[in-house]
């Protein structure tokens, strides 16, 4: 999530118990059992780990429907009689595993429980979801809207924490990553964006298929696909290994091409690198639609923008992300400064080296906010409901936690840091347990009581 802040959902508050970030999870049992994350115990599923999610879509944008085919390929940790995907959208008409019909039922809000004729064993397995309607919005019970969120001309695909699940059959937890791949097909003179590298597109006169491949691991809250009618710019830069990144932007054709911010790409792309190592991913964009949900998103390897959003310290947040948040993912939705905190702090780097503030300006005066601000509570891990998810603490005060650091470690122990936290976890899931361990190992210094203050404590810390 990106600067603005975006208007947290208000849910039902989930109980949780938390050691420094590490989150202690009930054993969840094979069947149709959700995996346990702290804010969003009913999403995800513990029982299996997915490979890849393939994505085939014939999308009428004038009407919003879509007939939709979801193949997923996992793998079971063990035999599963029945599991579930966390599935909201349209009418299911059929369910596969290993290519034979099998059972299904949709229970709660959105669960699909699928009961094969066989049980699954463990090991490898594949299941396939065809579904056809309108794929709804996701509305939060702030008012704020994710989902399959309807534009003028077509919709996109926002995810963030949970909206994927509208039309994406799947294991919907941040710490369960996978490929995917999308074949979608719309009438011709319409476009269609989504996450990876574009692999494909045939035209005939009436409809067009285009084809995206996201082959480094993915969480499904950041896949994203964006149809309608957009403007196309198609550029390249060469990152710091010497790799040659392809660049696409899609700009919704009423909104502006947005030239300044993909003017800025290629440099901000050099910034991430320098702090954090070579770009993780094989392509870079934007995308900039018509969807007014009043927020930003680090959609993987391009980020969306709202009209007019596409700010120079918003596209620096989310640039950061892919590195901070994408690459290396949160495994539960409580370490989630583990991505904004990050990418917050990369901000306050780039401005001071664009004639802004120095981070240690910006630590001053927000430590001089009085006890009672809301920047104080609650801690940056220790919220329990998810109307904190998107709050001052994860954002600014996670920002606050790594300049705590640097000033504790020094500039050399802070910077191989974050270099050995985007390396060493590339393309993995972790908590904040792991960069305490990190930090610990690269400074030689004992630093839990430090973290303890910023993350868990609730209330401003005191001597700093």
């Amino acid at each position: 999530m990106p600067t603005p802040l975006r208007p947290a959902a208000r849910l039902a508050p989930a109980l949780v118990a938390l050691v420094l970030g590490a989150t202690l999870l009930p054993a969840a049992p094979a069947a149709a059992r959700p995996a346990g994350d702290t804010l969003f115990p009913q999403q995800g599923n513990s029982g299996y780990q997915v490979r890849s999610y393939d994505v085939a879509m014939d999308y009428q944008p004038l009407t919003n429907r879509a007939d939709a085919t979801v193949q997923v390929r996992a793998s079971a940790r063990r035999t599963l009689d029945s599991f579930h995907l966390d599935f909201s959208g349209p009418r299911v008409t059929e369910v596969l595993v290993d290519g034979v019909a099998a059972r299904h039922r949709r229970t709660g809000a959105h669960e699909l429980v699928v009961t094969p004729d066989e049980p699954v064993r463990r090991g490898r397995f594949t299941v396939s979801v065809s579904w056809r309607g309108v794929p709804p919005e996701h509305t939060d019970a702030d008012g704020s809207t994710e989902g399959w969120v309807r534009t003028a001309d077509g919709a996109i695909a926002l995810g963030e924490p949970v909206g994927a699940m509208t039309w994406l059959p799947s294991n919907n937890t941040p710490g369960d990553k996978a490929r995917f791949h999308y074949e979608i097909t719309v009438p011709t003179g319409y476009e269609v964006v989504a996450n990876g590298d574009l692999v494909g597109r045939e035209e005939t006169a009436a409809s067009t298929t285009w084809e995206w491949d996201a082959r480094d691991p993915m969480a499904t809250y950041l896949a994203m696909v964006a149809i309608g009618q957009f403007d196309v710019h198609e550029s390249e830069t060469t990152s710091i290994d010497g790799r040659t990144l392809p660049i696409w932007s899609f700009t919704d054709v009423t909104t502006g091409d947005a030239a300044k911010a993909r003017a800025a790409l290629p440099e901000i792309i050099a910034f991430g690198e320098r702090l954090y190592g070579p770009y993780p991913f094989t392509s870079a964009g934007l995308v900039v639609d018509d969807a007014r949900v009043g927020y930003a998103l680090e959609t993987q390897t391009r980020a969306f923008y709202p009209p007019g959003a596409a700010t120079t310290s918003t596209v620096v947040h989310e640039v950061a992300h892919q590195w901070v948040g994408n690459a290396v993912t949160l495994t539960d939705w409580h370490d989630i400064w583990l991505a904004e905190g990050f990418a917050a702090y990369t901000e306050w780097l780039y401005d001071a080296e664009h004639g802004g503030p120095r981070p240690g300006e910006r630590f001053q005066a927000l430590y001089d906010r009085p006890a009672s601000d809301d920047l104080w509570s609650p801690a940056p891990t220790r919220f329990t409901d998810p109307a904190d998810l998107f709050g001052q603490p994860v954002y600014v005060r996670g920002a606050m936690t790594l300049h705590a650091l640097r000033r504790e470690v020094g500039d050399r122990d802070f910077f191989a840091v974050l270099r050995a936290w985007t390396t060493r976890h590339h393309d993995a899931n972790v908590r904040t347990a792991d960069l305490v361990r990190l930090a610990e190992r690269v400074s030689g210094e004992e630093l839990s009581g430090l973290f303890r203050d910023w993350l868990v404590h609730d209330g401003k810390p005191r001597g700093y």
